[in-house]
Parts: structure tokens; C-alpha cells; sequence
């Protein structure tokens, strides 16, 4: 499989051309998104054909990841004739969410087929999604994903946004590929429960034993070198800081 970044930025990045959350699992041309902020359709529809994704993937309902569903959305209703339909998985009230941006009732449902996202395994495409509750909104989840030809083998484990590195724990086996978020940069947390640390980050790593970890979500303000050295400092394996455009293979 393969991981393409197409938004690494936090709620309100300041690298121009930075989208927010949104990250691509590639495989055999099928592929799955994860979360779709803002900025985000740009960068998806000029790597790959958004219409044929096997699924969208939202780990809450804050904008800055899910609010470019509006311009995927428009893409399949007016670009297509018939219009195209795309599968898309998140948490109770995302219609709700999207009706309300646009002011127009049904909005959400004219070209997406939302779905509840809920605790468990879900097949998408030839993919299987593991999703359970992460300490950030009242609905939140981290995910986990993996080939449904390989569910034994390692995946991708994504954070989400996520306030308590505990809550990680049980998704994240030894070899896996950690993406996780790590929006307080070096420390120290200002607020408990909302966003991970440099510090939260390693020590989860240290434990869990992921082949390497991949940070993102980093926060205006923060200091890249001491992010990534507040997460070296708990954990001796490969550790990075994600950028727009980047392509992470690894193996299932």
C-alpha cells in the first residue's frame, strides 16, 4: 500500500498551499481518503479521479476535516452526466453539517452516501477499516487500515485528532505504520484532552512498537526540530514530519 499526504496542515496553516487533514490509502488503483479539509479537493483531484474512491473516511466533525466534502460533492453533481455517487463514512450528523453550510436541505445527500460511522471493522473497497473512540470531540475516532486479503499484517493506523495517547493503544500492533497527529508540537499541552504532544507521541510509540511514526497536524507556531525531538527523545525509531504531496510506501 501506499500513503499520499494531500493535507498535513492543522485548523489554520500558515505554509502556503498547505491543505488541512486529508490523507490517501493507495492500492492496486483502489483507493480510500481520510478525512477532507479545508484546501483539501484541490490537491485530491490533481493526484487521482476523486469519483472512483472507494470511500471517505472522517475521523470528527470539525471543518478542517470534512469541510471539502462541499467542493466534492459539487464535483460529482456537475461534472458527470449522470452524476457520480462516492461512499462516505463519519460520525452521527454530517448531513446535518453539510445541509447547513450550503442552507440548502439535502444538499449532502444529492451526490454522497453517508453512512453512520460507528466501533468495529467495515469493508471499503478492498480495504478494512477499523475504527474506535479517540478522547477530542464527543464523536471522534482513530482508524486502522489494512488490505481484507491481509487483516493479520500490518496497516496504517491514523490518529485522528486525539487528546489522550491511551486511547491509540489497542489499534496499533508492533510493524504497523503510525500517522498521528501532534498539533501541540513540542509541549507543553495548554489544553488537556484536545491535541497530542511531541513528548504524548513518543512515549505511545515506545510502547506500541509501529515501524516508524509519521507527525502531522502540527500547529501554527510550533517548532518542527523540537517536535520531532521531543518524540526521538522516548522513541529510537524512524520519525518524520509529513508535508503536502508526500508518498509513504509500506508493506501489508
Amino acid at each position: 500500500m501506499e500513503l499520499l499526504v494531500v493535507g498535513s496542515g492543522a485548523a489554520y496553516p500558515d505554509r502556503p498551499g498547505t491543505a488541512s487533514s486529508c490523507y490517501v490509502v493507495v492500492h492496486d488503483g483502489a483507493a480510500i481518503c481520510l478525512d477532507l479539509g479545508q484546501g483539501a479537493f484541490a490537491g485530491l483531484a490533481g493526484r487521482l479521479e476523486p469519483a472512483d474512491l472507494a470511500g471517505v473516511v472522517i475521523s470528527h466533525l470539525h471543518p478542517d476535516h470534512f469541510v471539502d466534502l462541499v467542493p466534492l460533492r459539487h464535483y460529482l453533481r456537475y461534472e458527470f452526466d449522470p452524476p457520480r455517487r462516492v461512499r462516505v463514512i463519519a460520525p452521527v450528523g454530517l448531513g446535518r453539517r453539510l445541509d447547513g453550510v450550503t442552507g440548502e436541505e439535502g444538499f449532502a445527500a444529492g451526490s454522497l452516501e453517508i453512512e453512520d460511522r460507528a466501533v468495529g471493522h467495515v469493508p471499503v473497497g478492498p480495504f478494512v477499516v477499523e475504527s474506535r473512540r479517540v478522547t477530542h470531540t464527543v464523536d471522534s475516532f482513530a482508524t486502522r487500515v489494512t488490505l481484507e486479503a491481509a487483516t493479520d499484517g500490518p496497516a496504517l493506523v491514523y490518529s485522528g485528532d486525539c487528546g489522550r495517547a491511551s486511547d491509540l493503544d489497542p489499534l496499533i500492533r508492533p510493524g504497523d505504520l503510525l500517522l498521528c497527529e501532534v498539533a501541540f508540537g513540542p509541549g507543553p499541552v495548554p489544553v488537556p484532552d484536545l491535541h497530542l504532544d511531541g513528548a504524548a507521541v513518543g512515549r505511545l510509540a515506545r510502547a506500541t512498537r509501529p515501524s516508524q511514526v509519521l507527525l502531522t497536524h502540527l500547529q501554527l507556531n510550533r517548532d518542527a526540530a523540537a517536535t520531532l525531538a521531543a518524540v526521538r527523545a522516548e522513541f529510537s525509531g524512524p520519525v518524520s514530519l509529513v508535508s503536502d504531496g508526500d508518498r509513504v510506501p509500506f508493506e501489508v
